[in-house]
Order: C-alpha cells, then sequence, then structure tokens
C-alpha cells in the first residue's frame, strides 16, 4: 500500500507555458432554472433573460442566458485545471466579448490559451499570467470570449504549503496524544 498523496490542483506560475491552448472538460449545460437564479440573485431585471413572453417579440424570438453567468462558467470551466490551489487572485479582464447568445439547453465548452507571462517585480514567487478564454456551444460557435490578468504563485509555494500542512498535522496530533 502507498503512502503517496496526490492533490489536485491547478498550475504554478513556472509550470504554464505561454503559447499553450488548454481545453477544459466537461462541458456545462445551460438550465432555464441557471438562468433565472443567477439573473435574479445577482438583482438583473432585464426582461431578455426572465419574460419569456416578452422575449418571443425580440430578435432572438425566446431568452437569452444572462451573458454574466455565461461569463463566470467560462472562466469556471477553467479553475479545475489550471488555477485551483495555485491563483492568488484576478487582477482584471482587459477584453470580454459575446459574438453569439447562448440559449437555454445549450452546452458551454470552453478552451484557455496562456498568452503571457511573468515574475513580479513586487512580489516573490509570484507572477502574472494573462489568460484568453474562450467559450463555445454544442456547434462549435464561438459564444464568449474573455482576457484576464492573474496573479499566480510559482512552485515554490508548494513546499511553503506543505510545510504549513506538515506543521498543522503535528500540532494536530501532538494535542491528539496529550489527552
Amino acid at each position: 500500500m502507498s503512502d503517496k498523496v496526490i492533490a489536485q490542483r491547478g498550475l504554478w506560475l513556472d509550470e504554464m507555458e505561454v503559447g499553450a491552448t488548454y481545453r477544459h472538460a466537461p462541458g456545462r449545460t445551460i438550465t432555464e432554472a441557471d438562468n433565472t437564479l443567477f439573473t435574479a440573485v445577482t438583482m438583473n431585471t432585464q426582461a431578455l433573460h426572465l419574460d419569456a413572453a416578452w422575449a418571443a417579440t425580440e430578435p432572438f424570438g425566446e431568452r437569452l442566458v444572462n451573458s454574466m453567468f455565461t461569463l463566470a462558467t467560462l472562466i469556471g470551466l477553467s479553475v479545475s485545471q489550471l488555477t485551483q490551489g495555485t491563483t492568488v487572485g484576478n487582477l482584471g479582464f482587459s477584453e470580454v466579448s459575446f459574438p453569439a447568445p447562448m440559449f437555454h439547453g445549450d452546452t458551454l465548452y470552453a478552451e484557455t490559451t496562456i498568452l503571457d507571462k511573468r515574475n513580479s517585480k513586487s512580489r516573490p514567487g509570484q507572477g502574472i499570467v494573462t489568460f484568453e478564454h474562450r467559450g463555445y456551444n454544442q456547434d462549435g460557435k464561438l459564444v464568449a470570449k474573455a482576457v484576464r490578468q492573474a496573479m499566480m504563485f510559482d512552485s515554490s509555494h508548494e513546499s511553503a504549503t506543505a510545510q504549513s500542512a506538515d506543521t498543522t498535522a503535528t500540532a494536530a496530533d501532538t494535542s491528539e496524544s496529550g489527552k
């Protein structure tokens, strides 16, 4: 029996390769409930997302998925592969576009290309990565694109995190045995 423990995580800054494209799986089928809940929770009263009768009279003939839900889902689809536990946080978005709408029942598929990365000048062990996220529907049509900058840890954070976890585990073991 192995004592090896493998933790799921994204990529460290030094593992990311400029120009590499990552395809994220699985895709996410967007339901009417997803769209209605997100729209209501975010206080977006746009009838195009909520009022089926009114939306039927508009150019697309039906309700559209809230584009902010599409954006959030697009970024979310990349997390487990790229940034889970390896990001400090988002710095911003320099471009966001929605070339085609999403409808209830559409499935969003995502891919991300690393456009740029550099070490931070002021934060040792961290750096800035520029991601280009692209979302496609089930027909392969581009429905969303976003360029995002994030502060990422490099792999030196892994050993710091492991040391902290070892210290916590040792302290827990000590307090348990001292009872």
